[in-house]
C-alpha cells in the first residue's frame, strides 16, 4: 500500500493523459500483456508526423523524405539508449520489425543459421509464448533441409517457482551448445525469470536471444547488465501503435545480425510512435512503473488468496505483498475451481471489466487449461483492481 499512496499523485497525472482511459470510466481495460494503451503525446506525434513529413526513408533527397529518414534514423538510436546500450550503434544494432514475432522469426531465419553448425544443440523454452518457441523448430527444419542436423533441448522449468530450473540448465549444457532462447518476464505467470541465473548456466560465449515484449515499457531494462545478444520487443505493448516493434543485437557473439532481403518500406508512423512513447515511458519512470504494477498486481493477488474459489497459477511464495521472493511484475492469471475461465472472462466483461481468457498462446509445455489474466499498466489504478475483486467475490 506504501507505494500506491506515494505514487497517487503521479499515478493520476498520468492516467489523465490516456484519451481511451479517462473517456470510458466505466470500462476497466485489464488486458496490457496483450497490447497497452496510448498517451496523448503518442497520438499526437503521429498526427504531427502525418501532417508534415509523411514520406519514405532512404530514398528521396527532398525535405520530407530528409526528415523521415531522420525519424528512422534517430529513433534507432532511440531505442538503444532506451535500453541502456553503452556501445556506438556501428558495434551494436537496433533493427525495426512488425512486432516481437516476427522479431524472434527473423533471429531465426537470418542469424541463426549462419551461426549453427551440425551437431550443434539449442535450447528453447516451450512453456513460454509460442513466438519464443516456433521460430527455432523453424530453423531447425530449414537447417535440416541443407544437411544440417540440430537438436533442440526443453528450457526446464521449476515446477514450485515456475521459473527456469538453473541447476537443471546447467547439465543440459554441453561443449555444443551454441544457443539459448529466454524470457525476461512471463506472459502469464508474470514473474522475472532471472536471466542472469541462465548467463551463469550456460557460460559466457554462448548467445541469448531474449523475448522482452512483456518488460520493454513495464520496467527498466538494461543491456548493459543483461549479459544477453539479442533483445526483442513489440511497439505496440510499449505504448506506440501496433505494427512495430524492435530487435536489438550485442553483435559481440556470432556472427552480426542483419535481416535478410529487400527491407521495403519501414512503418514510418509506427517508428514515429515508438519515438514518442520512449521518450513518455522516460518521462514517466521505468522505475516507477514497475513499482506500480507491482504494488496493483499485489494488491490484487493478496485478494485472490482470501477468495477460496480462486487458483491463482505462478509460485505461490510471491503472492503476499510483503513476499521475500520474486514479485509478479504486473500480470496475475487465475482460475475459478467451478467456473470455466472462458465464461468467467464474458462475465467480467459484463461488469466493464476487459481481462485476457484463453490459453495464452503458450508453447506445448504450456498450461494445460485456459485461465484468466489479468495485466495491469501505470493507467491502472487500485480502484479497479477492487472492483475486479468485488465481481469475483460475488460469483
Amino acid at each position: 500500500m506504501t507505494t500506491l499512496d506515494e505514487l497517487h499523485d503521479w499515478h493520476r497525472e498520468l492516467r489523465a493523459q490516456f484519451p481511451i482511459i479517462t473517456g470510458n470510466p466505466e470500462q476497466a481495460y485489464l488486458d496490457s500483456a496483450a497490447t497497452s494503451q496510448k498517451p496523448l503525446a503518442v497520438l499526437d506525434a503521429v498526427r504531427h508526423y502525418l501532417t508534415t513529413a509523411n514520406a519514405n526513408a532512404g530514398r528521396g533527397t527532398y525535405t520530407w523524405a530528409n526528415a523521415t529518414t531522420a525519424l528512422v534514423d534517430r529513433t534507432r538510436g532511440r531505442v538503444a539508449r532506451f535500453l541502456g546500450d553503452p556501445a556506438p550503434l556501428d558495434r551494436s544494432g537496433v533493427h525495426f520489425v512488425s512486432g516481437a514475432t516476427e522479431g524472434l522469426r527473423t533471429v531465426a531465419r537470418d542469424w541463426l543459421p549462419g551461426h549453427l553448425r551440425d551437431g550443434d544443440e539449442i535450447i528453447v523454452p516451450f512453456a513460454d509464448h509460442q513466438a519464443n518457441a516456433l521460430p527455432w523448430l523453424e530453423a531447425r527444419q530449414l537447417l535440416a533441409g541443407r544437411g544440417t542436423h540440430v537438436t533442440v533441448h526443453e528450457l526446464p522449468y521449476d515446477p514450485s517457482s515456475h521459473d527456469y530450473d538453473h541447476t537443471a540448465l546447467a547439465g543440459l549444457v554441453t561443449e555444443r551448445t551454441a544457443f539459448v532462447a529466454a524470457t525476461h518476464v512471463h506472459h502469464v505467470y508474470g514473474g522475472d525469470m532471472n536471466i542472469h541465473r541462465i548467463r551463469a548456466a550456460v557460460g559466457p560465449g554462448v548467445p541469448i536471444c531474449l523475448d522482452a515484449a512483456q518488460s520493454v515499457g513495464h520496467l527498466p531494462v538494461d543491456v548493459a547488465t543483461l549479459d544477453v545478444d539479442f533483445v526483442v520487443f513489440s511497439g505496440h505493448k510499449t505504448m506506440a501503435l501496433p505494427g512495430t516493434g524492435a530487435v536489438w543485437a550485442r553483435n559481440t557473439r556470432g556472427p552480426v545480425f542483419a535481416p535478410g532481403g529487400w527491407a521495403g518500406t519501414p512503418n514510418t508512423c509506427g517508428i514515429a510512435s515508438l519515438e514518442a512513447a520512449l521518450d513518455w515511458l522516460d518521462a514517466a519512470g521505468p522505475e516507477r512503473v514497475r513499482r506500480w504494477n507491482t504494488a496493483l498486481a499485489a494488491r490484487l493477488t493478496d485478494g485472490l488468496r482470501t477468495l477460496a474459489p480462486y487458483e491463482v497459477l505462478g509460485c505461490q511464495l510471491s503472492l503476499a505483498a510483503g513476499s521475500e521472493v520474486q514479485q509478479r511484475e504486473g500480470i496475475v492469471t487465475f482460475r475459478h475451481r467451478g467456473i470455466p475461465s472462458n465464461d468467467l472472462g464474458f462475465v467480467l466483461a459484463s461488469h466493464g471489466l476487459m481481462v485476457r481468457a484463453d490459453g495464452h498462446c503458450q508453447g506445448r509445455a504450456g498450461e494445460r487449461d485456459s485461465s484468466v489474466r489479468v495485466s495491469l499498466h501505470a493507467y491502472n489504478g487500485p480502484e479497479e483492481v477492487d472492483r475486479l475483486l468485488s465481481v469475483l467475490a460475488g460469483l
